[in-house]
């Protein structure tokens, strides 16, 4: 039975991306077959150890899904060791954050931290890039990628040999997920046994941009950099459930009125429930 530890890299903040946020996602994964979900915030501040995450390679858990939502001090060293010893040890791991610098925390998680681009450190290697994609929220600098209203859907394209986390349950292939008016930045990091996997495009710019990349290394678990954590959120699922007070965009609601960008996102979940643990 897969056991799946969501968590955030933050303790609970009332007015901020909590664990409580990704309920919606908790409950799917929860409803699969023979599925245990374990879902929480850290116990401890940045900076401090949280004792979860510090145990994670002798823990039960078989999968990580870690949503940086954090500006910076959301994983120490101890912890970082900790998952790359979870992973080492054959445990899944996805990792996932937001434009700018925020999650930049995973910059020193090694592994599927490096295919992580930010503002601040570990810039895209690509200059052409490091440039403003969304202009509407003048506070978010790059990478920003705008691929839609938080609430709509966006397009999404299978890139190469599609990849089982895009497989559609009748055997095609899936192509919507949640949009964001300002995506974070990744791509594969020099030497890493891994690929892009999909690509969203900017409404901006009409510019692509990566989406998800995916690791498979002998010896070592499965691991997912995603480009933002919006694509599991609960406010992107369903705007009517509402965000932080600091989100200043005005939703869509894209996701509303077309249920097949749900259902999709849906599918795309459990696919990389399965796919996490090697099925």
């Amino acid at each position: 039975m897969p056991r799946i530890l969501l968590q955030t890299t933050i303790p609970f903040t009332v007015d901020d991306w909590h664990i409580g946020r990704f309920s919606r996602l908790a409950d799917h994964l929860a409803g699969l077959d023979e599925v245990q979900v374990t879902a929480r915030d850290r116990a401890v501040p940045g900076g401090q150890t949280d004792p979860v995450l510090a145990g994670l390679a002798d823990s039960e858990f078989d999968q990580l899904w870690l949503f940086a939502v954090d500006v910076g001090d959301g994983l120490n060293a101890e912890e970082c060791a900790a998952i790359g010893a979870f992973r080492a040890r054959g445990g899944g791991l996805m990792v996932t954050r937001d434009h700018m610098d925020l999650g930049s925390s995973v910059c020193s998680l090694g592994g599927v931290g490096d295919a992580h681009y930010f503002h601040s450190s570990s810039q895209d290697p690509d200059p052409d890039r490091n440039a403003r994609d969304d202009v509407e929220t003048g506070y978010i600098d790059f990478p920003n990628y705008h691929s839609g209203a938080n609430g709509d859907w966006q397009a999404v394209r299978a890139v190469g040999e599609t990849h089982p986390l895009l497989r559609d349950a009748d055997g095609g292939t899936l192509d919507r997920l949640p949009a964001h008016p300002h995506e974070g930045g990744i791509g594969v990091p020099p030497g890493a046994t891994a690929r892009v996997i999909a690509t969203g495009a900017s409404k901006v710019t009409g510019r692509p941009f990566n989406i998800a990349v995916a690791f498979e290394e002998a010896g070592r678990g499965r691991g997912l950099a995603q480009s933002t954590f919006h694509h599991f959120a609960d406010y992107n699922w369903d705007p009517r459930l509402g965000c932080p007070t600091f989100v200043s965009e005005a939703p869509g609601d894209g996701m509303i009125r077309d249920p097949e960008g749900l259902r999709q996102t849906r599918q795309y979940m459990t696919n990389l429930a399965e796919w996490l643990s090697g099925e």
